[in-house]
C-alpha cells in the first residue's frame, strides 16, 4: 500500500506512534500532508476515465438527466426497511442507506473507520480513538456494513444504472480520528498520510464488494466532507477546545482529495452541507460532482459555481430540508436552482444534465414517514425541472 517511509517504519506505523511521548508534532504542511476527519457527534453504460468529470458525451455521469438521490442516512435501524424504503423510492439512483441511530459503528465516522486497512479505532468518551489491533468497536462497525451491503444486495436484485455509496472523505475524517494524546490526526501530517492511504485501500475494497454483489451497478462513490471548510480556515478545535489547529495547505487537501478519486476508479462526488463549499478546490481535484445544502449558497460562491458546471462538474443541489416539515410543491423547491442558472447566464438546456435533486443533508434525524415523503418529493422536483427548464 502506498504511505511510504520516512526511516522510522512503515508509514503506517507513524499514525499508531502520533500523539506518544517523543512523537512529532505540528500541523500538516508541505505537499506530502494529507490530513482527513469529522467530529463523532457529526453524521453524511458510460464511460469514465478516472479523473472525475470522465469521458464520453455525458461526462463520465452515469445517471441521467432529471435524476434525483440521497445523501445517505436514514431514520431508525433496520437495514433492510432503509434499502426497500430507498430503492423503492429513489429507483433511478438509490444508495446504500446509513443508519446512525443503531449507535457508535453505524455513524459515518465509525462506519468509514471499518473500511480502513491495518488502521483501527475504539470509542472514547470524546470520540474514536486510534488503536494498535481491531477490537469489538471495530468488528460492530463492519458488522453493521455487512448488514447494510446484504440488504441492498436482496433489493436491488437485476438493478442496472447508477448507484451511490459513501464514506467519510479524508479531511473530515482526520478531524474526528484522535491521536493517542487525544489531538485530532490532522495536527500531525505524518499521521494524514497514512490515513489517507489506509483509506483508499480501503475504498477500493469496499467498491469491489459493492460491484460484486450488485454487478449491474455503476458505484458512485460519495465522500462526505463537512469539516472540509474548517480544516481550510484552520478552525479544527484542540482537544483543551482553547485553540484550534492550523489550517492544512489547500495544494494538500486537493492532492489527498485527488489521490481518492483516483482510487475509486468511478465517479467520485463530495458531499458537504457546511457553508463555504470549496467549489473550485474540488472541481480541480477530479471529482464528478458537488453535493450541497443549497439554501446556504452566497453570492460569493456563485462564480466557482458556475465555473464548476462550465467545466464539467455536476451539482448535487439539496433544496428539499431534511427535518420534518411542510414541503412545498415540487416545482418551487427547484425554482431556487432556475433562478441561479438565468443568473449564472448558463443555458438552460444543461441544467438538468447538470444538477441531480437531493435533500439538504442526510435523513437520520427524520421521521420515517418524512424521509420516504421527502425522497418521493426529490424525484417529483427533479423531473419537473427536466419538464421546464427554464
Amino acid at each position: 500500500m502506498a504511505g511510504g517511509t520516512d526511516g522510522r517504519g512503515p508509514a503506517r506505523g507513524r499514525l499508531r506512534d502520533a500523539g506518544a511521548p517523543g512523537a512529532p508534532t505540528g500541523g500538516p504542511t508541505g505537499t506530502g500532508a494529507r490530513p482527513a476527519a469529522y467530529p463523532s457527534g457529526v453524521s453524511e453504460n458510460s464511460t469514465y476515465d478516472g479523473q472525475g468529470t470522465g469521458g464520453g458525451d455525458d461526462g463520465g455521469r452515469p445517471w441521467g438527466a432529471g435524476a434525483a438521490t440521497g445523501v445517505g442516512s436514514m431514520p431508525g435501524g433496520d437495514a433492510r426497511e432503509a434499502a426497500k424504503t430507498v430503492t423503492g423510492s429513489l429507483e433511478t439512483f438509490p444508495h446504500l442507506p446509513e443508519l446512525p441511530a443503531r449507535g457508535p459503528g453505524a455513524d459515518m465516522i465509525g462506519r468509514t473507520l471499518g473500511m480502513l486497512v491495518e488502521l483501527y479505532a475504539h470509542v472514547e468518551p470524546s470520540g474514536w480513538r486510534i488503536s494498535d489491533r481491531p477490537g469489538r468497536d471495530t468488528r460492530r462497525a463492519r458488522a453493521w456494513l455487512g448488514e447494510d451491503l446484504d440488504a441492498l444486495e436482496e433489493f436491488t436484485q437485476g438493478y442496472e444504472g447508477p448507484l451511490k455509496v459513501s464514506a467519510v472523505g479524508p479531511w473530515t475524517l482526520a478531524s474526528a480520528l484522535e491521536l493517542r494524546n487525544g489531538e485530532a490526526a490532522v495536527s500531525d501530517p505524518g499521521a494524514c498520510r497514512d490515513l489517507v492511504a489506509s483509506l483508499a485501500e480501503g475504498l477500493r475494497g469496499h467498491l469491489a464488494d459493492v460491484r460484486r454483489r450488485v454487478p449491474g451497478a455503476q458505484v458512485v462513490l460519495q465522500l462526505d466532507e463537512p469539516s472540509l471548510t474548517s480544516v481550510l480556515q484552520g478552525r479544527v478545535k484542540s482537544a483543551s477546545g482553547y485553540r484550534t489547529h492550523r489550517a492544512v495547505d489547500r495544494v494538500v487537501v486537493e492532492g489527498a482529495l485527488r489521490d481518492l478519486v483516483g482510487a475509486a476508479q468511478g465517479p467520485v462526488v463530495v458531499h458537504s452541507c457546511a457553508p463555504e463549499v470549496p467549489f473550485g478546490l474540488l472541481r480541480r481535484a477530479g471529482v464528478a460532482g458537488v453535493s450541497f445544502d443549497f439554501s446556504l449558497l452566497t453570492e460569493r460562491e456563485e462564480e466557482a459555481i458556475g465555473e464548476a458546471v462550465e467545466g464539467g462538474t455536476a451539482l448535487f443541489a439539496g433544496v428539499v430540508p431534511g427535518v420534518d416539515g411542510r414541503l412545498s410543491d415540487p416545482a418551487g423547491s427547484v425554482m431556487g436552482v432556475r433562478t441561479l442558472w438565468r443568473r449564472l447566464g448558463l443555458t438552460p438546456g444543461t441544467l438538468t444534465e447538470s444538477v441531480v435533486v437531493t435533500p439538504s443533508c442526510g435523513l437520520a434525524g427524520a421521521s420515517p414517514a418524512y424521509a420516504r415523503s421527502v425522497l418521493a418529493h426529490c424525484v417529483r422536483a427533479a423531473t419537473s425541472l427536466a419538464d421546464n427548464p427554464e
